[in-house]
Protein backbone atom coordinates (compact mmCIF):
# COMPACT_ATOMS: atom_id res chain seq x y z
CA UNK A 1 0.00 0.00 0.00
CA UNK A 2 1.42 3.21 -1.05
CA UNK A 3 1.06 6.23 1.38
CA UNK A 4 -1.42 7.96 -0.58
CA UNK A 5 -3.62 4.49 -0.45
CA UNK A 6 -2.77 4.62 2.95
CA UNK A 7 -3.63 8.06 4.21
CA UNK A 8 -6.70 7.58 2.45
CA UNK A 9 -7.79 4.36 4.12
CA UNK A 10 -7.27 6.20 7.60
CA UNK A 11 -8.82 9.35 6.63
CA UNK A 12 -12.25 7.77 5.33
CA UNK A 13 -12.62 5.67 8.31
CA UNK A 14 -12.90 8.95 10.30
CA UNK A 15 -14.83 11.18 8.78
CA UNK A 16 -19.19 11.01 8.65
CA UNK A 17 -18.88 11.29 4.63
CA UNK A 18 -15.94 9.30 3.19
CA UNK A 19 -17.24 10.65 -0.83
CA UNK A 20 -15.73 14.00 -0.27
CA UNK A 21 -12.54 12.80 0.98
CA UNK A 22 -9.25 14.11 -1.08
CA UNK A 23 -5.89 12.79 -0.91
CA UNK A 24 -3.27 14.17 -3.06
CA UNK A 25 0.29 13.71 -3.54
CA UNK A 26 2.66 16.34 -4.48
CA UNK A 27 6.53 15.73 -4.74
CA UNK A 28 9.99 17.89 -4.99
CA UNK A 29 13.18 17.64 -3.93
CA UNK A 30 13.32 17.39 -0.42
CA UNK A 31 9.95 15.64 0.74
CA UNK A 32 6.89 14.22 -0.35
CA UNK A 33 3.63 16.71 0.61
CA UNK A 34 0.05 14.52 0.62
CA UNK A 35 -2.94 16.92 1.05
CA UNK A 36 -6.32 15.46 2.80
CA UNK A 37 -9.33 17.39 1.95
CA UNK A 38 -12.32 16.85 3.86
CA UNK A 39 -15.95 17.98 3.38
CA UNK A 40 -16.40 21.49 6.55
CA UNK A 41 -18.63 18.99 8.71
CA UNK A 42 -15.62 16.47 9.13
CA UNK A 43 -12.87 18.96 9.92
CA UNK A 44 -12.92 18.18 13.33
CA UNK A 45 -13.05 14.45 13.37
CA UNK A 46 -9.70 14.06 10.97
CA UNK A 47 -7.96 17.14 13.51
CA UNK A 48 -9.25 15.87 16.93
CA UNK A 49 -9.26 17.12 20.27
CA UNK A 50 -5.64 19.35 20.22
CA UNK A 51 -4.87 17.83 17.40
CA UNK A 52 -4.25 14.31 18.73
CA UNK A 53 -5.83 12.37 15.95
CA UNK A 54 -3.84 14.87 12.95
CA UNK A 55 -0.81 13.96 14.81
CA UNK A 56 -1.48 10.53 15.17
CA UNK A 57 -2.83 10.64 11.39
CA UNK A 58 1.01 12.27 10.54
CA UNK A 59 2.94 9.48 12.66
CA UNK A 60 1.24 6.40 11.26
CA UNK A 61 2.27 8.28 7.25
CA UNK A 62 5.39 9.44 8.33
CA UNK A 63 6.68 5.68 10.13
CA UNK A 64 5.39 3.80 7.08
CA UNK A 65 7.25 6.28 4.64
CA UNK A 66 10.26 5.57 7.16
CA UNK A 67 9.65 1.73 6.97
CA UNK A 68 10.23 2.10 3.59
CA UNK A 69 12.90 4.14 2.70
CA UNK A 70 10.67 6.76 0.87
CA UNK A 71 11.87 9.54 2.39
CA UNK A 72 10.36 12.67 4.49
CA UNK A 73 6.67 13.02 4.52
CA UNK A 74 4.26 16.26 5.44
CA UNK A 75 0.75 15.54 5.62
CA UNK A 76 -1.63 18.89 5.39
CA UNK A 77 -5.16 18.83 5.96
CA UNK A 78 -7.67 21.37 5.40
CA UNK A 79 -11.77 21.49 3.81
CA UNK A 80 -12.75 21.64 0.36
Amino acid sequence: MNLVELTEYLVKNLVKEPENVSVSLEENDKEKIITVLVSKDDIGSVIGRGGKVANSLRNIVQASAYINKLGRVRVNIDTK
